[in-house]
């Protein structure tokens, strides 16, 4: 399992304390309370082979008055993880310290707006097919203290975790292609439109066919709006293959709506003059 990049404090007792067995006891639980998560402004996150991607992730976060959290030794975060706080199957967690603001004091809480962000890396942060699909996020706060000398050392280390806070989904991006020919085309004769649908294989870095999928054929003839012609399925390394009759100049494309673990994708269009 590998450590939550949040801070010196937070990835020692992460790795002290093990992510199945908060440390901190019932007495010693800070009363905080993480509220309103956002991940990704509420959308998915799509990832691609070989660029990182930057989630935005924003929150409420209500603390006692007296609990400094200096994000050195006492560590405040969000981070999302997939599987369960008892048995964590992934984790990613923000590389810097939240922002947090204070919006409003009482005499025994503070409460802040915070934003983060988590960076994702595809083939280090998600490597496995297993990465892509529902995620949740979890409030994480704790606390490192120790000395250490060449013939002394004493540590201690606190981690609480609040989790399912909030739910989003990381997919693997989607590439789409149409090609229709010939070009240019007699009116009435036969177009053959074909494409090819893949998506991020992280573990490889590369793209690989995607089978068994819907995707959408569109016209558009020249001057007016697309329109559906017909669903085509993906066959052998997602290929995508079917004919229409030749009627009138305009532009034909591919749209695939996107699944669970896979991001949506609309294929650039492909123009055909009809003589």
């Amino acid at each position: 399992m590998r450590k939550l990049a949040i801070g010196t404090a937070l990835s020692g007792a992460l790795a002290l304390a093990g992510l199945a067995a908060p440390a901190a006891s019932a007495a010693g639980t800070p009363d905080l309370t993480f509220s309103g998560v956002t991940v990704n402004k509420g959308k998915p996150v799509v990832i691609g082979t070989t660029q990182a991607v930057s989630v935005p992730v924003s929150y409420t976060l209500t603390r006692p008055k007296n609990l400094v959290i200096d994000q050195k030794k006492t560590v405040q975060a969000v981070i999302l993880y997939r599987g369960t706080l008892r048995s964590v199957d992934n984790e990613l967690g923000p590389d810097k310290a939240p922002v947090c603001t204070t919006a409003a004091t009482t005499d025994t809480t503070v409460t802040e707006t915070c934003t983060e962000t988590i960076v994702a890396v595809p083939g280090e942060a998600l490597y496995e097919a297993a990465d892509a699909g529902a995620w949740k996020a979890a409030g994480v706060y704790a606390h490192s203290d120790g000395s250490a000398s060449d013939d002394y050392l004493h540590s201690e280390n606190d981690l609480t975790m609040w989790g399912g806070l909030a739910s989003v989904k990381v997919q693997r991006a989607a590439r789409l292609t149409a090609d229709a020919a010939p070009e240019p085309v007699v009116k009435g004769r036969t177009l053959t439109v074909k494409g090819k649908l893949t998506r991020a294989t992280w573990s490889s870095g590369t793209y690989t066919g995607y089978r068994d999928q819907k995707a959408v054929l569109q016209f558009k003839a020249d001057g007016g709006a697309y329109v559906n012609v017909r669903t085509v399925t993906s066959g052998t390394g997602g290929a995508l293959s079917t004919t229409v009759k030749a009627t009138r100049s305009g532009t034909y494309r591919f749209v695939f709506a996107g699944t669970a673990t896979t991001g949506a994708k609309t294929s650039a269009g492909d123009h055909v003059t009809v003589q």
